[in-house]
């Protein structure tokens, strides 16, 4: 079982540390459309959601604080499903649809994050290998 556990903590934190780079790699045009969805800062705002998605990625797969990395990756895909794909704002129906896609995957991997937080931050957890014990603790 750890075998899966560790390939899926993996397959997991992949797609945040690939995010993040792209979120460097495309700081300008992500920044545009946060502006466009009136987010605060929006340069500033793609840079540290982008280290944070990068920095939560890393967190998982080699546990270094997991429990903390999966927290904040948790907090921050809700935000990012809250305030930049509102489909309940759209009117054109394509445009709806694909805020509705983008909010659903992005609150999905929330729960996943949110999932990894508490394995993480079991007491006697069995979260496998890692780097770092957990900040917190939870009890079963």
């Amino acid at each position: 079982m750890n075998a899966v556990f560790e390939v899926a903590r993996i397959i997991f934190g992949a797609i945040f540390i690939t995010s993040g780079f792209n979120h460097f790699a495309k700081t300008e045009g992500m920044a545009g459309y946060a502006k466009s969805k009136g987010v605060f800062a929006p340069k500033l705002s793609v840079l540290l959601s982008g280290a944070i998605l990068f920095l939560g990625g890393v967190s998982v797969i080699l546990g270094i604080y997991a429990d903390l990395g999966a927290l904040l990756l948790s907090g921050l895909l809700v935000i990012m499903a809250l305030k930049m794909h509102d489909f309940w704002k759209q009117t054109d129906p394509q445009g709806k649809q694909l805020a509705r896609i983008m909010f659903m995957k992005d609150f999905t991997l929330a729960g996943g994050a949110l999932f990894i937080f508490a394995v993480a931050a079991a007491a006697n957890s069995e979260y496998g290998w890692k780097i770092t014990e957990s900040l917190f603790s939870i009890k079963r």
